[in-house]
């Protein structure tokens, strides 16, 4: 399940609400606007990052990725946002910092009525002034990358140490300046015991959101590390118990099958919530522009330097392809609920190939 975050500004101080699951649009129209708009676009800024590049690519390959859009096609781009009325859209990178036009992105965005969120990498150039700057050029939220709730998980994930630290470090000044904080976890085989501490960590950090994104293999060497379907329940079952008493929203990626785990924990249903899944609300724009379903799921669909993002996400017959769940195949296919969930198009196109098989990490039976 993919969500759309409710967006509201936050204080550090206290609050009295428990958790939140971020649950789908629901209703009739739901489906409808999901033709007519994206809940959240994901735009990948830049893929240059300094301390990635010191570490892991060659400075050849790291200049070979600079190109990325332009301030005027970034300022075209959130004009259509704006006129599409997208709820969020979230910047990421790469290390956004990078970009010399970062500030009047984020500034042009909240002209426009664009709420925006960044996720930030901890390199040495982020520093709490920056933060200070971010929150008063407009940005509603910051974002960051948590693996684990230690040091040796968080950091074996990157191979660079020190990041974990770096990376508490710069929530607190998130917090100084009441700052809203986001923690994007990919959970895979690698943290799957960690899960009731890193609950314990967020809860301790006092975090807005959690992002759980449930792992989608790049290759068939990847798979090793993929939740099994009876990992993803397990996964599912403490996600829901903490939901209940954290003072945080919980989000998930690529786990569309999480909104089927919720409906059964439910006694009376007076209705079936439609269900975003990739290219069904959700939109990723690649840092040559390239707009894809999903962050996760490698197909485009179109390129906002040819045409509108709009035109792509409405009319592309990728886009138009995802939105129809009779094409669903299997199990995925059969179910009853497969507007609600749907399953994970990018992990089913990763470990089968085709995009419109069954999610092969889901534990029903069909």
């Amino acid at each position: 399940m993919s969500t759309t975050p409710q967006l509201s500004e936050r204080t550090s101080k206290p609050r009295k609400a428990r958790g939140k699951v971020v649950l789908h649009a629901t209703g009739s129209g739901a489906a409808q606007g999901f033709r007519l708009r994206p809940l959240q676009v994901t735009w990948e800024m830049t893929r240059v990052c300094r301390w990635k590049a010191a570490f892991t690519r060659s400075k050849k390959d790291a200049t070979r990725e600079v190109n990325h859009l332009s301030t005027a096609e970034a300022f075209h781009l959130i004009q259509d946002v704006s006129a599409m009325h997208v709820p969020l859209l979230a910047l990421t990178g790469g290390d956004p910092l990078t970009r010399p036009d970062l500030f009047p992105i984020i500034e042009f965005a909240a002209s426009r009525s664009v709420r925006t969120s960044l996720t930030l990498q901890p390199t040495p150039n982020l520093e709490a002034s920056i933060i200070a700057e971010l929150k008063a050029c407009g940005l509603i939220r910051a974002g960051f990358w948590l693996h684990g709730s230690t040091p040796a998980l968080n950091d074996s994930y990157w191979e660079i140490s020190g990041l974990y630290r770096r990376t508490l470090d710069i929530i607190g000044a998130c917090h100084e300046v009441q700052l809203p904080v986001q923690v994007n976890t990919i959970m895979s085989r690698r943290n799957l015991r960690d899960l009731d501490s890193m609950i314990e960590l967020l809860t301790q950090l006092d975090v807005a959101l959690w992002n759980v994104v449930f792992f989608v293999p790049a290759d068939r060497d990847e798979t090793a590390v993929t939740l099994s379907a009876d990992q993803h329940e397990e996964v599912f079952a403490k996600l829901y118990a903490a939901s209940k008493h954290v003072h945080f929203q919980v989000k998930t990626t690529e786990g569309q099958h999480y909104q089927r785990y919720l409906l059964r924990q439910r006694e009376v249903i007076p209705f079936l919530p439609k269900g975003v899944n990739d290219g069904k609300g959700l939109a990723f724009i690649n840092h040559r522009g390239e707009v894809s379903p999903s962050r996760y799921l490698p197909l485009s669909g179109g390129d906002v330097t040819r045409q509108s993002l709009s035109e792509v996400y409405r009319d592309s017959s990728l886009f138009v392809s995802l939105r129809d769940s009779s094409r669903l195949k299997g199990k995925c296919g059969r179910c009853p609920i497969r507007g609600v969930c749907g399953g994970s198009r990018a992990r089913a196109y990763a470990m089968t190939g085709d995009l419109f098989a069954s999610d092969p990490c889901c534990a029903v039976r069909a």
